[in-house]
């Protein structure tokens, strides 16, 4: 199948799901796998899909619906299919003072031992006077639990609590 990376992004608001998914579904398109979040008021929406016609019949199905409930639409051809999922075997989660840098530096060690970010999720929490940054990652990699930890200790001297864990997937 030839699939479209389908990224919708606007104002929150309740039925932008629904009225996405139904027009997709009412013009033939099929949907692949999805990935679809809430971040600072925004509704954002990423999508694999598939269908009908090229990327412009695509567009042309989902502009009108897109201006009309104030939705930026952008569309790309990607390679990739189904079901090429790496599973993950490690969890960090990262709690400290929201500061520059935090993701640059957690990412950046982890990348030194190899690890693949399969998805990361943050949130800002506490107040705006002192905002805590809280950060969860999966992730694949080669190198043992204790080669993570003792890399990632680096971050503690600099007020970063970073926990990692082994992720036990049974599958079958």
């Amino acid at each position: 199948m030839d699939w479209q990376m389908l990224t919708l992004v606007g104002e929150d608001q309740p039925g932008i799901v629904a009225k996405v998914t139904d027009s997709l579904y009412q013009g033939g398109f099929n949907l692949g796998e999805a990935s679809m979040i809430r971040l600072g008021g925004n509704f954002t929406i990423m999508m694999m899909v598939s269908g009908p016609g090229q990327s412009e019949a695509l567009i042309e199905r989902l502009a009108p619906l897109a201006d009309s409930i104030g939705l930026k639409l952008h569309l790309d051809p990607i390679r990739g299919a189904l079901h090429q999922h790496r599973v993950p075997n490690f969890q960090v989660r990262v709690n400290g003072a929201d500061r520059a840098g935090i993701v640059a530096r957690v990412t950046g060690v982890l990348a030194q031992c190899g690890f693949n970010i399969l998805e990361l999720e943050s949130d800002v929490v506490g107040s705006a006077e002192r905002p805590v940054y809280i950060m969860t990652i999966q992730g694949y990699a080669d190198s043992t639990l204790e080669d993570l930890q003792q890399a990632l200790a680096q971050l503690k001297r600099r007020e970063i609590d970073v926990h990692v864990s082994s992720i036990e997937t049974l599958i079958g």
